[in-house]
């Protein structure tokens, strides 16, 4: 056992997933912490209450490092009650919020103060905040890393709101300098301004049209020029969403050469592909775009050799009348909170991935890119006692009714996905179960503990 305190809770299931493999096991749980991996015969301590879930997988509670709340300011497009349920229902026990598109936008200590004191009632999960990185805010970073922001976000193209712009070269290269002398993380939606401004632009509901405006030379130049901004300053630095699998190599020879770089993709990305993209839906427009099945093939073989880390959803929902039939004009973002787990382990288990696999790349690797894997990510003595349990070959339709985030609009409507995650828990305690949700008992993370 960890320490003295009693045993409250033994999670039983002939598969639960931990970092030496999965087997079957009895979880103690004491003080929200997990106390032992027992044996899954062992002795219910008395006092101890026992839930078996049978032949139901057990495995950490999701950590996912890339949301997009947008609470407050944009609360009609999302929120934290809303959000935070979302990720209850999909497995996921803790996101860190991207610092836009809420007004104000996590790019001072004081926006932080007021983001984290709307979510602090309303969080169904645990929550972190990621903070900004604007051409005008590079005094405000040192002061940020302090009070306990995760890293910070930038873009090198138009982020698509006013009050988010955009770093050139030599504003990278300023916050690159200013990150790195505190030991801070950059993490970048990676796309170059000028082959977008050279891509043809035109408009319409033509997917194919949407697509060519997002050409993958404009990820891969804005990679190589990140990667060689990182080199020159040493710093650490995380390349957002990519879908570029063109990419893939250059990030492979700087990881070789001692740069510090880490890579997410998204579920979307894994699972939707640009030749099935129905004309005038926008539900599936997102920058970087989806892609080809090709290029999805080389990001899955990318997530097998590590030289992309994790998954997470780049869940970036907007209201309804914004996701017009005009893939130009169309807010980007996909909603993907509640379905990820889903949707990434139906495509993983096609392509003979393990659930081991898919834990791996959403819950101990995001938590280790955040600093959180001395507390989330894993099932083992010691760490937060989150949970999902999944069911991992029953399947089901997804019907956008049944969805928790505000707007529910969803690129998935339709298809039918394996595994369905029967209940998630928080520290030890049930947070939603069928439908059903506890009251919100999420706690607001900070970097420092």
């Amino acid at each position: 056992m960890s320490d003295d305190r009693p045993v409250e809770l033994i999670l039983r299931s002939t598969r639960v997933i931990t970092p030496e493999g999965t087997r079957a096991a009895s979880v103690a749980v004491a003080g929200g912490r997990i106390a032992a991996v027992l044996a899954h015969d062992a002795e219910v301590p008395a006092g101890a209450v026992l839930q078996d879930f049978g032949d139901d997988v057990l495995l950490p509670g999701l950590v996912d490092t890339h949301v997009h709340v947008n609470d407050p300011g944009r609360t009609e497009w999302e929120g934290f009650w809303t959000a935070t349920r979302a990720a209850a229902a999909g497995g996921i026990t803790t996101l860190v919020d991207m610092p836009l598109n809420s007004l104000p936008p996590t790019t001072t200590v004081a926006h932080l103060r007021t983001k984290r004191e709307v979510a602090r009632t309303k969080a169904h999960v645990d929550v972190g905040f990621w903070g900004g990185a604007l051409p005008d805010n590079v005094e405000d970073l040192r002061p940020l890393h302090d009070a306990g922001v995760f890293g910070f976000k930038a873009f090198l193209s138009p982020s698509g709101v006013d009050e988010f712009p955009e770093l050139d070269q030599d504003g990278l290269a300023r916050s690159l300098a200013e990150i790195a002398g505190f030991g801070g993380l950059l993490i970048v939606h990676a796309e170059d301004p000028h082959h977008l401004a050279a891509a043809p632009q035109r408009g319409g509901r033509k997917y194919a049209d949407f697509l060519a405006s997002r050409p993958r030379d404009a990820e891969d130049t804005a990679i190589g020029n990140l990667l060689a901004q990182a080199r020159r300053a040493d710093a650490r630095v995380h390349v957002l969403h990519l879908s570029s699998s063109d990419a893939l190599p250059l990030i492979a020879d700087a990881r070789r050469d001692g740069v510090r770089v880490s890579v997410e993709t998204c579920p979307h990305y894994l699972t939707l592909t640009a030749e099935e993209v129905p004309d005038g839906a926008s539900e599936f427009k997102c920058c970087p775009p989806i892609r080809e099945a090709a290029n999805q093939d080389l990001l899955w073989r990318a997530l097998a050799d590590g030289t992309i880390d994790c998954v997470v959803t780049d869940h970036s929902p907007s209201t309804a009348d914004l996701k017009t039939d005009d893939f130009a004009t169309a807010w980007g973002g996909i909603s993907g909170l509640q379905l990820s787990l889903s949707a990434v382990w139906t495509e993983a288990g096609r392509r003979g991935h393990s659930l081991e696999d898919v834990v791996r790349w959403m819950s101990s690797n995001t938590a280790r890119l955040v600093g959180l894997d001395d507390r989330k990510g894993a099932i083992a003595p010691g760490l937060d006692a989150d949970f999902a349990v999944l069911a991992p070959d029953e399947a089901f339709t997804v019907d956008p009714a049944a969805l928790q985030h505000r707007n529910r609009v969803t690129a998935y409507a339709g298809r039918t996905l394996y595994g369905v995650v029967k209940s998630t828990w928080l520290r030890g305690e049930r947070i939603a179960a069928d439908g059903d949700f506890a009251a919100p008992a999420g706690r607001l993370l900070t970097r420092h503990g």
